[in-house]
């Protein structure tokens, strides 16, 4: 029998490890990046076409390469970083395993321009699929520039993958803000189709969080700083009140490199305990300093994530120095154990003296057995207050006429004054339906029962409505009195200018855009103009988060955001009308069935099912 097993040929090898290393166009401009910081860049320039698909440039003033480097920084496991294998546990760079390069070769066109300071020449590489096509000499400045463009040329299943522009233009965003926070020692230029999004200048690490979000950042953030024998803590929270529905900007690195850690996160957002309203969470920019041999960096092709030696004493740390910060920046309460609190006096008595005694005023006609008494209240400055106490027995529907009623006539007190004396939540009845916990809605019909889910029900008939009014009608608009400027990150402005021609279809009138705030001037007539934030944050958290495209482009996303911003919520109380208009629309629509995210809106119970529960 003949041998089956062969060596696989190098082209094919090369874009097999480019579906590890390059997942989208960010996983190219990450590689890129950190390989022109690895070569000791103080300036950093990236380019973009079409969010990357058509071009990804980036340009850097580093040490350059010799020719013989340049050609050889293009074959597999080539690396300047690692000379045996224990450096792989003494790393203090970024690319380190020598795939990147070849990777995004196999996949693309690459043209390479690097020189030497030395130098008076440089080198120019043209590479297509891992063929090399040219190598000559040419004049250009110090540094590196690569340029990869047509990403995918040859793999098209793998560019059928990729996500809408916005979607993608998101991802380098986010992987180019994560190397910029990490180095705010480097200046950072970004330009999508033309259009500066970033030129964030060399700083101080306060001043690079609050270029890349905004000049409102400033005041929200409180410094953290500790330094123990296994690690050092430095950085940046933001104060409890501005934390967010959404997780918003979490941001850990571990020796200036980014990392995703839910076991740290839990750290954190255990040192905020008592501080955040339910399901919101805390804004951080933490920087954590360990010794290399203590981590592992390469269990992850995108080496985001990172094993500890000693887990258990880091979140420990960081939890109490998180914890010590809000406190000292009296942002967190503080308590003193050693302070009698009934000592203290009240600021209106403190210069008060202690000579004259308050008078005591006794009201001898005043018979507490009565079924309504007026009696004088002596006020503050000596004149009297005629209050009206009404007897326990305005809580019955009889009036017995005397304090008797209050254990003879225990059944007769109305249902909403139960609730208010017994503190219970009730069903509340409206003829056919009912509502249950403030969260359901149960009705009666022909074969049974059916429960509805209010919220879920309510986002559905919204989500329709939207829908409707963007894509079949022409969405009517309602003029501001006076146009509201709202701040936005500089990404997040890009995000909405990007989808503005969407918006505008939907009833949304702009008047300017800047780099980090938009002024609207108009809203849908759907919507009240305290909504606007609320749903704009929506519908970015939902482009972030990849709701996914539809044929609609964002129409689609759009309609799923308002529903979901202005749906009723649980734990709203709704009356009779509400309940019945709610049931009436949700069966109205088309698909009935499920929320715009595939949830069930409703479930029918019918007679048999029920009996079945009691006949067991």
């Amino acid at each position: 029998m003949s041998d089956i097993i062969q060596l696989l040929p190098d082209h094919v090898a090369n874009q097999i490890a480019a579906g590890e290393v390059v997942q989208r166009p960010a996983s190219v401009v990450k590689e890129l990046i950190e390989n022109a910081i690895d070569a000791g860049a103080t300036s950093i320039t990236l380019l973009l076409k079409d969010a990357g698909k058509t071009l990804i440039q980036v340009i850097d003033d580093g040490k350059g390469m010799s020719p013989t480097d340049a050609r050889l920084s293009f074959e597999r496991h080539a690396t300047s970083k690692i000379k045996d294998a224990q450096d792989l546990f003494n790393l203090n760079t970024k690319g380190f395993r020598g795939e990147a390069l070849a990777s995004i070769a196999a996949i693309a066109h690459v043209e390479l321009k690097t020189k030497q300071e030395e130098d008076e020449l440089g080198t120019q590489i043209k590479i297509e699929g891992s063929e090399i096509v040219s190598q000559e000499v040419v004049s250009t400045a110090k540094g590196t520039s690569i340029a990869v463009k047509n990403l995918f040329f040859n793999i098209p299943a793998r560019r059928n993958f990729l996500k809408s522009d916005t979607i993608e233009t998101r991802h380098i965003i986010d992987e180019f803000q994560r190397v910029a926070l990490a180095h705010p020692n480097i200046t950072f230029l970004l330009h999508h189709n033309n259009n500066e999004v970033y030129h964030l200048k060399k700083s101080n690490l306060r001043k690079r969080i609050v270029a890349s979000f905004g000049t409102k950042m400033n005041e929200k953030l409180v410094p953290i700083n500790e330094q123990t024998d296994i690690i050092t803590v430095n950085g940046f929270v933001a104060k409890p009140e501005f934390a967010k529905k959404k997780r918003g900007e979490q941001f850990f690195f571990v020796n200036n490199r980014f990392i995703k850690s839910s076991y740290l996160n839990h750290a954190v957002v255990n040192a905020f305990e008592g501080l955040l309203e339910g399901g919101a969470h805390p804004s951080y920019f933490l920087y954590l300093e360990v010794p290399p041999n203590t981590i592992d960096i390469n269990i992850h092709p995108t080496k985001t994530e990172i094993k500890f030696d000693n887990e258990k004493a880091l979140y420990a740390i960081l939890r109490a120095t998180v914890k010590h910060s809000l406190g000292q920046y009296n942002v967190a309460p503080v308590l003193d154990f050693d302070r009698d609190a009934t000592l203290d006096t009240p600021y209106d008595y403190s210069k008060k003296s202690g000579s004259s005694i308050p008078p005591i005023t006794v009201d001898p006609t005043f018979n507490p057995f009565k079924t309504e008494t007026s009696y004088k209240e002596p006020s503050t400055n000596g004149s009297s207050i005629s209050v009206s106490t009404h007897s326990y027995q305005s809580n019955f529907k009889k009036d017995t006429g005397s304090w008797e009623a209050l254990y003879t006539n225990i059944d007769t007190v109305e249902p909403i004054q139960q609730e208010q004396l017994f503190e219970t939540q009730q069903e509340t009845e409206t003829g056919k339906t009912f509502q249950i916990q403030k969260k359901y809605l149960l009705s009666s019909i022909k074969s049974g029962v059916v429960l509805i889910h209010q919220s879920l029900a309510h986002q559905r008939v919204l989500y329709e409505e939207f829908l409707e009014n963007i894509t079949v009608k022409e969405a009517s608009s309602q003029q501001l009195l006076f146009p509201v400027n709202i701040s936005f990150s500089s990404s997040d402005i890009e995000m909405i200018y990007s989808i503005k021609s969407d918006l505008e279809s939907a009833g949304f009138m702009f008047d300017e855009f800047t780099k980090e705030s938009v002024v609207i001037a108009g809203i849908p007539t759907s919507i009240t103009e305290s909504q606007i934030t609320l749903i704009l944050e929506q519908l970015l958290d939902d482009i972030k988060l990849e709701v996914p495209d539809t044929s609609f482009s964002h129409f689609d996303v759009m309609a799923k955001s308002f529903a979901k911003s202005l749906a009723i919520k649980t734990g709203t109380s709704l009356n009779m009308k509400e309940q019945e208009n709610l049931v009436n629309n949700l069966f109205s629509c088309k698909e009935p069935t499920i929320s715009p995210f595939g949830k069930p809106t409703f479930k029918t119970l019918s007679l048999n099912e029920i009996d079945a529960v009691f006949n067991k």
